[in-house]
């Protein structure tokens, strides 16, 4: 997943208030590093499902190329709020924010992945959204598309595994009375900007389905 799908935020979200931003700071920022890494783990979680109902497809991706259409662009605007804020954290970090500083960058293996997890992304989508909007799709684009998703599984693959375990951590955060439930600011707009992005992904999604309803 990115920038991607890049780096879901390691280490105790819940441990320390020191993270948080002021309370004048507006939206998902409210809850400063542990807001960022709360609002990282939830889209994370959320495209995981996606995913693996779009690697579903890929095997009847001939019968199910309608879905399959649907499910790539649906995920784009999760991807971007991904890499928003994974990116946010990573301008925050080498800009010298206190917080994030302390916070630490994401592990040494991960952070070498990741321009490789961004760059192969931008090709899987790329191609994925040209294809979709091109009448009929050409050869060298389905190539393409194909290539780039080779590269960007075996990339997130170990992306993946990097975040697998603190990934339900961060997610179930801001649910009350989840397991790892800790009260922090933000956590409204956090669920606003996910459901933001699920809603305006389901809009790509059906744009997506007409325009290529004339060679589906």
């Amino acid at each position: 997943m990115p920038a991607a799908t890049i780096g879901a935020v390691t280490g105790s979200d819940a441990a320390t208030l020191r993270d948080r931003a002021p309370a004048s700071s507006a939206g998902w920022l409210r809850g400063g590093v542990a807001g960022n890494a709360r609002l990282t783990g939830s889209v994370a979680a959320a495209l995981l499902v996606l995913l693996a109902a779009e690697g579903a497809t890929i095997p009847f991706v001939g019968q199910l190329l309608g879905p399959h259409i649907f499910i790539g662009l649906l995920l784009i605007p999760p991807v971007a709020l991904k890499m928003a804020s994974t990116g946010y954290r990573f301008a925050r970090y080498y800009t010298g924010s206190e917080t994030y500083v302390r916070k630490g960058p994401p592990a040494l293996p991960l952070r070498v992945l990741a321009p490789g997890v961004v760059l192969t992304t931008l090709a899987l989508f790329g191609t994925g959204v040209a294809l979709a909007f091109s009448s009929p799709p050409s050869n060298t684009l389905v190539f393409a598309h194909k290539l780039s998703f080779i590269a960007w599984v075996a990339l997130m693959t170990l992306h993946v595994l990097g975040h697998l375990l603190e990934v339900p951590r961060l997610a179930a955060a801001d649910l009350p009375g989840g397991p790892w439930a800790a009260r922090l600011g933000g956590a409204g707009q956090r669920f606003t900007a996910l459901a933001l992005a699920l809603v305006a992904g389901i809009a790509c999604g059906l744009l997506g389905l007409s325009v290529a309803s004339s060679w589906l």
